[in-house]
């Protein structure tokens, strides 16, 4: 409560505000950044919100995204500096460690302001003066309407701050699929409705707005580049950088495509391996008795959710996937027993 009171007190007059989340921001990333943008802005402050990269075209329909700056341009990067450098208040939205902003992690760290960290990852790194965190919640937009409830302006919170929100609860419960879809997500995701929201619309724009280009990846990816074990109950995919290419692949285009491999009968973990200019990047995504978290921190230097998780490798693409099924193959008894248990 004390903490609580000093968060608030920092806010009770006109700052300057720096907002940023993860690198290649999802709709919880995003949404948290311009619901709690607009909101301040409502109470009299100057924000500005800045992502470490670009983020899918599916989520700029949001209120403010015209103003976001992207630090990977040159252009927006100078203007980002400065913003930091002047900054009140800091918030580091969506992410517990500060190597998930690139180099703009250790200027944070460096930055005299007062940091706020507002996530529900798990293991938190301690930098911020404020955390309003809790691995319970479904989404960083989850916690952003609580914040805003608990400081008194609930009543702040209008259509385009609700559809913000509602994006990143939507997503990051895969449309209220997943077992994080509690009691509470139901209650707020009613309130940010009666506040305007227009769910429907909402998940067309973020899941039905494909282009040619992405349906035709989908449809290669899952015919050619779909492997599945169902000796160890395991799929995924292997997409090289030349397939990327190949169907002129943007930033979002693999959003989602892990899920198809883990929607198999019997396959109780999935994950895709995706080749980079910096690396291969790794999507998991398991049952709800899998804890794939601890097996992306554990070998491929990542983490996240029990359920749904990231990771990295500097191996190549043939011989990083050798791993994972080596892995995989080892850690049969530890990953799959329980799953194993409760399917017999």
């Amino acid at each position: 409560m004390e903490a609580f009171d000093s968060f608030k007190k920092e806010l009770s007059s006109p700052k300057r505000i720096f907002i940023t989340t993860h690198v290649k921001p999802d709709a919880d990333a995003l949404g948290s950044s311009l619901g709690l943008a607009n909101y301040l802005i409502k109470k009299g402050h100057e924000v500005t919100v800045v992502t470490p990269t670009d983020y899918p075209s599916f989520l700029t329909w949001m209120k403010g995204n015209e103003f976001v700056l992207d630090f990977s341009k040159k252009d927006d990067q100078k203007q980002a500096i400065i913003a930091l450098e002047k900054a009140d208040i800091i918030f580091c939205l969506d992410f517990s460690v500060l190597q998930r902003v690139n180099e703009l992690g250790e200027m944070i760290r460096k930055s005299k302001a007062y940091i706020v960290n507002i996530d529900h990852h798990q293991d938190p790194e301690d930098f911020a003066q404020f955390r309003f965190w809790s691995t319970k919640a479904a989404a960083t937009c989850e916690l952003i309407y609580e914040l805003i409830v608990k400081l008194g302006d609930k009543d702040l919170v209008d259509k385009e701050i609700a559809e913000c929100l509602y994006a990143g609860i939507m997503t990051d419960t895969g449309g209220f699929r997943h077992p994080n879809t509690t009691k509470n997500v139901h209650l707020i995701v009613a309130e940010l409705i009666d506040h305007g929201a227009n769910g429907s619309q909402i998940a067309n724009w973020i899941y039905d707005s494909n282009s040619v280009n992405r349906l035709k990846f989908i449809g290669f990816a899952i015919t050619r580049r779909l492997v599945v074990r169902e000796d160890i109950h395991t799929a995924y995919f292997v997409i090289s950088k030349k397939d990327l290419k190949k169907y002129q692949s943007q930033t979002g285009d693999t959003e989602g495509l892990v899920n198809y491999a883990l929607s198999l009968d019997g396959i109780k973990l999935a994950a895709l391996f995706s080749e980079r200019e910096d690396g291969i990047k790794i999507s998991f995504r398991s049952s709800s008795e899998v804890a794939i978290n601890k097996f992306a921190a554990s070998y491929f230097d990542g983490g996240g959710h029990k359920n749904a998780a990231g990771g990295k490798s500097t191996l190549s693409l043939k011989d990083t996937v050798e791993k994972f099924e080596k892995l995989v193959e080892e850690c049969q008894q530890e990953l799959f027993e329980t799953a194993i248990a409760e399917a017999h």
